[in-house]
């Protein structure tokens, strides 16, 4: 299927563009028992909703995919899937899809998961967390550096990590036996899955740290220096590696900071370039003046020829937004709008009255223009 043709990542699971690791997961879990072809056999409709939902899984529950298909859509992620559309291979262990394949076959031949052979399960990696950050106009344009706090569990002090009471241990998992995993035999099949008593950690406590309630660590804030490249925009999302979540006897999640940048009073974005709108009285567009134009750059003398109209359009090169990609710069696109005065007094007045008669229609090149095509369209 073309890239063109694809549906949504997330609207194939179903879920928000916010979603957490759990949520996708558990998304995914829900169609890909549904629509499996071991419970659907001969149903090619099952079939391909079921690659339609692996392949979207696959570039969602991975975090650097996922920030790939967030920035770039499905160009951004193309060709690195690793879902074949001819099969349902490579999903065991070391794979993203090695647990959740485990708990789907579960659910379908009423055992456990297909996780035989794995032996004690391997520490859990941390969760990933997203930072909301909101910069102006200027930062995201150049780039910044900037500190930000986000909270952090630190390893227990009181326990050391283990989440046991001071002067006691953990104990061996009483229905695991410290495998972390559980073992069932259905037909053929001898499928493993996680413990649901201790997690997959082997061990239980049984007396808990008064200081972390057995949890082996402690919240506490920590401070990250964050480089903002130039040229993000609202929406962009940065990943800083091993910043998230502890984890257990695995390594630690990642942060996601995602970007929003507040609206400027005079400046507005498109795509790299900068659009600037500049009122000037109808004297100076009939007469022609300079004038100076506030750039990101500082200001700039631009001329503006007499008789210029409403909505003329002078291009500066080089004044907009630098590429995210690193070469380049757009342009500033300044946007010429006439003021209609208003509060004339008499002498004003007459002054305008009398240009009105000795100018005839020939000063009013779009209105006389109008007039004809009207005049065209109704004769």
């Amino acid at each position: 299927m073309a890239n063109g043709d694809k549906r949504d990542y997330y609207e194939v699971l179903e879920v928000h563009r916010n979603a957490s690791e759990t949520e996708i997961k558990k998304a995914f879990r829900k169609v890909a028992i549904q629509h499996h072809p071991d419970k659907n056999p001969g149903d090619k409709a099952a079939e391909d909703r079921f690659k339609e939902a692996t392949e979207a899984y696959e570039v969602l529950s991975d975090s650097q995919k996922r920030a790939q298909y967030d920035q770039y859509g499905h160009a951004g992620v193309s060709g690195a899937s690793g879902f074949s559309g001819g099969g349902f291979g490579g999903f065991g262990a070391g794979t993203p899809f090695g647990d959740i394949f485990g708990d789907i076959f579960g659910d379908i031949f009423g055992g456990a998961g297909a996780g035989a052979g794995r032996g004690r399960t391997q520490g859990r990696r941390g969760d990933d967390l997203l930072y909301n950050m909101e910069t102006s106009f200027e930062e995201a344009a150049f780039g910044v550096e900037k500190k930000i706090e986000i909270p952090f569990a630190k390893r227990c002090v009181s326990c050391n990590g283990s989440g046991s009471k001071p002067g006691t241990d953990p104990k061996v998992c009483p229905t695991c036996r410290g495998a972390g995993q559980v073992r069932y035999q259905q037909g053929f099949f001898s499928v493993s899955k996680t413990c649901g008593q201790c997690n997959g950690e082997g061990k239980v406590v049984d007396d808990p740290c008064p200081d972390c309630r057995g949890k082996g660590s402690t919240k506490d804030n920590k401070t990250l220096s964050v480089k903002i490249p130039a040229g993000v925009e609202t929406g962009s999302r940065l990943k800083v590696t091993g910043e998230g979540g502890q984890g257990k006897g695995g390594p630690n999640g990642d942060l996601y900071v995602a970007i929003n940048v507040r609206e400027h009073a005079i400046f507005q974005r498109e795509e790299n370039n900068v659009i600037c709108e500049i009122p000037i009285s109808f004297i100076q567009a009939s007469l022609g003046c300079e004038l100076e134009v506030p750039t990101l750059d500082g200001k700039v003398a631009m001329k503006i020829p007499d008789g210029t109209q409403s909505g003329k359009i002078y291009r500066l090169k080089g004044k907009g937004i630098p590429s995210l990609q690193g070469y380049g710069r757009g342009d500033q696109l300044v946007v010429i709008r006439i003021e209609t005065p208003t509060n004339l007094n008499k002498k004003q007045k007459d002054l305008l009255e009398e240009f009105s008669r000795i100018s005839g229609e020939d000063v009013h090149p779009l209105k006389k223009g109008f007039l004809d095509k009207v005049m065209d369209f109704i004769s």
